[in-house]
């Protein structure tokens, strides 16, 4: 068995989404760069086609999440997680195939709230 070719195929473009800030009446906004890699670049054309409901997924779940997660560092990594189990879950099920085998934050900007 040949060892994985590892590819990158990133989420485009940026995700862009309010959370709930601390004070109802102000919403805070997050940009993230998201990059997912693939063990098999040929899997990549299956990411591409599915590509609207993960941004979707990413959008959902980085909107329900509150201000003290959206800012720490530890919460940052949280977020990650999740998105990553919500996108291997959704390729999951969409192809039968386990097709990203993680995902990283390039860029994380967070405003407000």
């Amino acid at each position: 068995m040949k060892p994985p070719t590892f590819a990158y195929v990133g989420l485009e473009p940026d995700i862009v989404t309010n959370y709930a800030g601390d004070n109802s009446k102000k919403l805070g906004y997050v940009r993230v760069t998201i990059e997912m890699m693939v063990a098999d670049p040929s899997k990549i054309i299956d990411i591409e086609h599915h590509m609207p409901l993960l941004r979707a997924t990413a959008i959902e779940v980085l909107g329900a999440q509150p201000e003290d997660k959206i800012r720490s560092l530890t919460g940052r990594e949280d977020i990650r997680r999740m998105v990553l189990q919500k996108f291997k879950d959704i390729m999951k099920r969409e192809t039968g195939e386990d097709v990203i085998e993680n995902i990283i934050f390039t860029k994380y900007l967070r405003q407000g709230g």
